[in-house]
């Protein structure tokens, strides 16, 4: 489970962060990332906070869950190799409540990968 300073809680931060960030896009995901710089020291070490989009769209409430879930652990997994001070949104496209475990995996670390790029 991901720690409450790695997550993105108020949904004044995820519109900052879809509207501004940069979007890497898969079959089963869309991420985007924003470097939260602001010059202070202090901001700029903070943690790498992740959020999560699961739409009506992906399907039922079971299968949202199932799918927010499986994008929690996976965030959990990449934390420690990603580089402090970012933000990322992965928003679940329909797809994806079909995709197994190691597709989204996939999709999900490149797709960081590639935003944090960017983003830099």
């Amino acid at each position: 489970m991901l720690a409450r300073a790695n997550r993105i809680v108020r949904g004044e931060d995820y519109r900052s962060v879809v509207r501004r960030g940069r979007r890497s896009a898969t079959a089963h995901v869309v991420v985007s990332v924003v470097r939260r710089s602001t010059g202070d020291p202090v901001v700029d070490a903070a943690p790498t906070r992740f959020g999560f989009i699961v739409a009506k769209t992906v399907g039922n409430a079971v299968t949202r869950n199932t799918v927010r879930r499986r994008f929690k652990a996976i965030a959990h997994g990449l934390l420690p190799g990603l580089p402090v001070g970012y933000d990322v949104v992965v928003r679940a496209l329909p797809a994806a409540a079909q995709a197994g475990w190691p597709t989204l995996l996939e999709d999900v670390s490149r797709s960081c990968a590639r935003g944090v790029e960017k983003a830099a």
